[in-house]
């Protein structure tokens, strides 16, 4: 098997291509760098037998829809085609109704938390969050923290305030070079980063032993993203913690996540000094209307 994925040096990129030309019996790929390997002409994809997607609603989140379209019409037609995903949104439908024929499908349960994961939540306002941050990780004495955000953005600003708060921070996504993001990766494991913020480009897939807290900076919108997020610590049989920061307008998210893991988080007090956080409460505003009467004419 061989790897073909962006980034590296000229030498990596002819050990690619070689390993196109000569023939092996498994690549692993990122669309992009195949779809550029393709562009010369030199892959002969005749032989391919099996075509599979993983992670493929990660893919289309990613924006590589069309780059998957284009792949597969470059494959033999008479091939075995697989796909796993961990939702089926309409997006991954779409795409298994163009790829698949006849498909047999199957679907698992998703899996539930480690028991040895402690679960707990912050009602807080998106103005209190950063502050909060930097309290809850001065409490902490773990070694190996990760912290998910939702948006690249989000994920520099929080690295930049705690790098500020004198906690060093390392941010980890998309917008990354491959060999910035492999480095990263490898000092975390190495524990030369004690505190990791990331999107969820690192929810899954990704084994790291040792992550002792996860925190979720903001609800996810998926219910399983937030299995997929706290699934990164408390593994083989290791304690973890996992804390999630919730806002008047994720409450609904958060009470599908207690729906899909079938129990109650508990939602601990804000740290002395911090104002009165919100409700964990979804509010409904009830406006009352006057009938109306039409008006009468002067006499």
């Amino acid at each position: 098997s061989y790897p073909i994925y962006g980034g590296g040096t000229g030498i990596e990129y002819d050990n690619q291509k070689q390993a196109l030309k000569k023939g092996t019996d498994i690549i692993i790929c990122t669309p992009g760098r195949l779809l550029a390997h393709l562009d010369f002409k030199y892959f002969d994809t005749s032989g391919v037998k099996h075509f599979i997607l993983d992670e493929a609603d990660r893919m289309l989140d990613m924006g590589f829809y069309e780059d998957i379209m284009k792949i597969s019409n470059e494959l033999p037609k008479s091939r075995q085609n697989l796909l796993f995903s961990a939702t089926m949104p309409p997006k991954i439908r779409e795409l298994s109704n163009k790829i698949l024929k006849n498909p047999e499908s199957i679907s698992l349960a998703i899996s539930k938390p480690a028991e040895r994961l402690t679960q707990n939540a912050y009602m807080t306002y998106d103005s209190q969050k950063v502050k909060l941050i930097r309290e809850v990780l001065k409490e902490k004495k773990q070694s190996n923290i990760l912290i998910f955000a939702s948006s690249i953005k989000n994920v520099k600003e929080i690295t930049k305030t705690l790098n500020k708060s004198a906690m060093k921070a390392s941010e980890m996504h998309s917008g990354l070079q491959q060999e910035e993001r492999e480095k990263t990766i490898r000092d975390f494991k190495n524990k030369k980063i004690k505190i990791l913020v990331a999107t969820d480009i690192l929810s899954r897939g990704i084994d790291i032993k040792g992550i002792e807290l996860v925190i979720n900076y903001e609800v996810p919108n998926d219910a399983e993203d937030y299995i997929h997020r706290i699934g990164r610590t408390a593994r083989a049989d290791r304690k973890g913690e996992a804390i999630t920061f919730i806002n008047p307008k994720q409450i609904k998210n958060f009470m599908e996540i207690e729906k899909l893991i079938e129990r109650k988080i508990p939602k601990l007090r804000l740290p002395k000094g911090f104002s009165r956080g919100p409700e964990y409460k979804i509010h409904t505003k009830m406006k009352k209307f006057k009938k109306y009467k039409k008006p009468t004419s002067p006499k």
